[in-house]
């Protein structure tokens, strides 16, 4: 019982910022630096000693020291580059190792090796690799992906197809009014072929009561028949352009 009693007044004096953690965030392809505050509360000047399970894997400064009473010191840990596994779970350990200062000290060495077990006092810190990056560079990559499509969705979208819509209508409507001029045209051409029909009949008839004969008859039909064929022909001309137009 005298030992645990022992045991239980030498813990840890100082105060550590983080507590339990060291934490690692990624990409490890450089060196990556974490810190680690030490604080002494205590009236009395305080030796520390910062150990690692994998020494090749970190390099730390300052890796001991003595803190005064009142004061702090910030420990640089730095991992070097590896290839990181994250099925892998970190096994590393550090461990901040203390004693209070003798009242002259000479020789930190000697210090801890001439200090008592019961003296020590430790607080060890578990290794823990993260990789938020990851997830920060899809969030970026989402927000750079939606602003333009809601950009586009205000500027771009609904601005454009009424413009198309109201040249399109204009347009079809100008072919349509000429569509109807023009077909108002034929029945007009239509109505003058008619007459011209009839009045070469006239003539005709009148040619035959003066000149029965045949060759007389053969001039008259030659001379009104081309007339109104030629209109018919341009009238046709005409329409079939427009149209053709008005369906392209």
């Amino acid at each position: 019982m005298a030992a645990a009693g022992g045991l239980a007044k030498h813990e840890q004096i100082l105060v550590l910022d983080p507590p339990t953690d060291l934490k690692f965030k990624g990409p490890f392809t450089d060196v990556v630096t974490t810190n680690l505050k030490l604080r002494n509360p205590s009236d009395r000047k305080v030796c520390f000693k910062v150990k690692t399970t994998a020494p090749r894997r970190y390099c730390v400064r300052p890796n001991s020291g003595i803190i005064d009473p009142g004061s702090s010191v910030t420990v640089s840990v730095m991992l070097q580059p590896f290839d990181y596994d994250p099925n892998e779970k970190s096994k590393h350990k550090f461990m901040v190792q203390t004693i209070f200062a003798p009242p002259n000290i000479t020789d930190m060495e000697a210090v801890w090796k001439d200090a008592k077990p019961e003296d020590l006092m430790d607080s060890k810190l578990r290794c823990v690799f993260e990789m938020p990056n990851e997830n920060d560079k899809l969030n970026d990559i989402d927000a750079s992906k939606s602003a333009p499509v809601l950009n586009t969705a205000k500027q771009d979208g609904p601005v454009p197809k009424p413009h198309s819509v109201s040249l399109n209508d204009t347009e079809t409507r100008k072919l349509v009014e000429e569509c109807k001029r023009l077909q108002a045209d034929v029945v007009k051409l239509s109505e003058e072929n008619r007459h011209l029909r009839d009045e070469g009949l006239r003539l005709r008839k009148v040619a035959h009561s003066d000149k029965p004969g045949p060759s007389g008859l053969a001039l008259r039909d030659n001379g009104s028949n081309p007339l109104p064929s030629l209109l018919v022909v341009i009238a046709a001309i005409f329409i079939g352009f427009f149209l053709g137009k008005f369906i392209l």
